[in-house]
């Protein structure tokens, strides 16, 4: 049992805060438009750049490193959500993805 919710996809709220763990390859390739990058290896030393009072939603590409991150975030006292299925998901839902190498936009 975990201390943290998860939610699938659709039910991450289209204003909602969204912290990207993946890494700087996958994120290059394609993410959600307005998302906060941080790789997952980096979180501990950019935990600053996070605002405690609002609620994060983390992805990565399938939900695991998402997890970890959401679950060490709760116990340093963030309000994190894990995004199930993660940007896998996210592609397939047919939500919007934009890229920053000027091709169009996929997941890694």
């Amino acid at each position: 049992m975990s201390d943290f919710d998860t939610v699938p996809v659709h039910d991450v709220p289209a204003d909602a805060v969204i912290l990207d763990v993946r890494e700087d390859y996958e994120w290059v390739a394609g993410h959600a438009d307005g998302a906060l990058h941080i790789p997952m290896d980096q979180i501990p030393a950019r935990l600053g750049e996070l605002d405690p009072d609002e609620d994060l939603y983390v992805i990565c590409r399938t939900g695991g490193r998402s997890f970890r991150v959401a679950q060490w975030l709760t116990g340093q006292g963030y309000t994190a959500i894990n995004v199930s299925g993660g940007m896998d998901q996210w592609l397939e839902s047919g939500k919007p993805l934009v890229s920053d190498n000027g091709l169009k936009p996929l997941v890694l």
